[in-house]
C-alpha cells in the first residue's frame, strides 16, 4: 500500500492498494487513526488496571514471556483475551449495525432492534434447557443457527417485490416481540438452576472467555470480514438506489441477502461466544458517521468504534462488577430513547 498523490483538492488523498487507487478523505483517515489509538490507549489500561494494579512496564515483560509466573497468568491468560474478545466483537457488531443501517436506510435498522439477537438467544436457549447441553460449542452453534433462521423468517416475511427500509425494521420488531415470548417462556418451563444459569448467559459477559474461545472466535471472523469486504462495493451501490444499481448490472436483491446473511453472522457469532449484547451494533455506526463525516458506506469506522465502545463498555463494568451487556443496555438505551424522540421530531 502507498500513498500516490494527493488529490487536487486538498481534503482528498490518494492511496493505491496493488492496481487500485482508493480517495480518501484526510479527515476520514485522521478519525480512523484517532479511534484506533484510543482502543489501543484504553486496551493498554485494561491489562494494566484491575483488583491487582500492574505497571507497564510489567505487562510488556508479561506479554514479550518474561516477568514473574502470576503476572503472567494475569496479563496473558486471562486480561489479554478479554480485551481482544472486546475488540474483535466491537468490531463485529459495529460493522453488522452499519451494513443493516445502510440496508434498511434507517438509523433504527440494527440486528438487536429488528431481532436477530433474540433470534440467536432462543437458538442458544433450545440448546441448553431443550436439548440439556451445556457445551460451550453446542450453545454457540445453537445461538449462530438461531441467528441466521430469525433473520431468513424476517427476509421472507418483509419481502415485497423487494425489501424496503421501514417494513424491514417492522416485521423484525414484530418476530422480535415474538421470540422474547419464546424465550420466556423457555425460561419459566425449567429448573430454577438451568433458568438462571440461562439468564446469567443472556446479560452477555466475557469474564469466563479465554484463550479457547478466542481462537475459533477469531478464525471465524477471519474468514467472514473478507467476504463482507468482498461484497461491500457492490452494496454500497444500493445507497445510489435501486434502479441506479441495477443500470450498473448489480443484483440487488441477490447483494441484499447475501449481506443480510453476512451481518446475520458477525453478531450471532459475538453472541454464541459471550452472549446478547445490545445496543453497539446500533450505536456505532451513528457515532462514527457523526465524528467522521466520510460519505456513503463505512464499515471500517463504524467497526473501529464499535471496538472502543464494547471495550470501555467492559472496562467500565469490570470497575462497577457488572457484566458488560448491561452496561451497553445502559448506555445504549439513552442514546436509542435520543435517536427515537430526534426522528419523531424529524417526521
Amino acid at each position: 500500500m502507498s500513498v500516490v498523490s494527493a488529490d487536487e483538492r486538498p481534503r482528498l488523498i490518494a492511496v493505491r492498494i496493488g492496481t487500485a487507487i482508493w480517495r480518501v478523505e484526510r479527515r476520514t483517515v485522521l478519525f480512523r487513526c484517532l479511534l484506533a489509538v484510543l482502543v489501543l490507549l484504553l486496551g493498554v489500561a485494561a491489562l494494566t488496571i484491575g483488583t491487582f494494579s500492574l505497571d507497564l512496564s510489567q505487562v510488556v515483560s508479561a506479554l514479550g514471556g518474561g516477568g514473574e509466573e502470576s503476572v503472567r497468568k494475569l496479563v496473558v491468560d486471562w486480561r489479554l483475551p478479554r480485551v481482544l474478545f472486546a475488540v474483535l466483537g466491537g468490531a463485529a457488531l459495529g460493522v453488522s449495525g452499519a451494513i443493516f443501517q445502510s440496508l434498511t436506510r434507517n438509523p433504527l435498522g440494527s440486528p438487536d432492534v429488528i431481532g436477530f439477537d433474540a433470534g440467536s438467544y432462543t437458538g442458544a436457549l433450545i440448546v441448553m434447557l431443550v436439548v440439556g447441553s451445556v457445551s460451550y460449542s453446542f450453545i454457540a452453534a445453537g445461538a449462530v443457527l438461531g441467528g441466521v433462521v430469525t433473520a431468513l423468517v424476517v427476509y421472507v416475511l418483509a419481502y415485497r417485490r423487494g425489501i424496503q427500509g421501514f417494513r424491514f425494521i417492522i416485521v423484525g420488531i414484530g418476530v422480535s416481540a415474538f421470540l422474547v415470548g419464546i424465550n420466556g417462556y423457555l425460561l419459566i418451563s425449567t429448573g430454577a438452576q438451568e433458568a438462571r444459569a440461562a439468564v446469567a448467559w443472556g446479560f452477555g459477559s466475557f469474564s469466563a472467555l479465554g484463550w479457547t474461545q478466542l481462537v475459533p472466535f477469531a478464525l471465524v471472523l477471519a474468514v467472514i470480514l473478507p467476504l463482507v469486504a468482498a461484497a461491500r462495493r457492490p452494496f454500497a451501490q444500493l445507497e445510489l438506489g435501486d434502479d441506479a444499481a441495477k443500470a450498473l448490472g448489480i443484483g440487488v436483491e441477490r447483494t441484499r441477502l447475501v449481506m443480510t446473511v453476512l451481518g446475520v453472522a458477525l453478531t450471532a457469532v459475538v453472541t454464541a461466544a459471550a452472549g446478547p449484547i445490545a445496543f453497539v451494533a446500533l450505536v456505532a455506526p451513528q457515532v462514527a458517521r457523526r465524528l467522521v463525516r466520510a460519505p456513503g458506506l463505512d464499515l471500517t469506522s463504524a467497526g473501529i468504534m464499535g471496538a472502543l465502545l464494547l471495550l470501555a463498555s467492559d472496562f467500565i463494568g469490570q470497575r462497577i462488577d457488572i457484566t458488560v451487556g448491561l452496561v451497553t443496555v445502559v448506555l445504549g438505551g439513552g442514546y436509542f430513547a435520543w435517536l427515537l424522540i430526534r426522528e419523531g421530531l424529524r417526521r
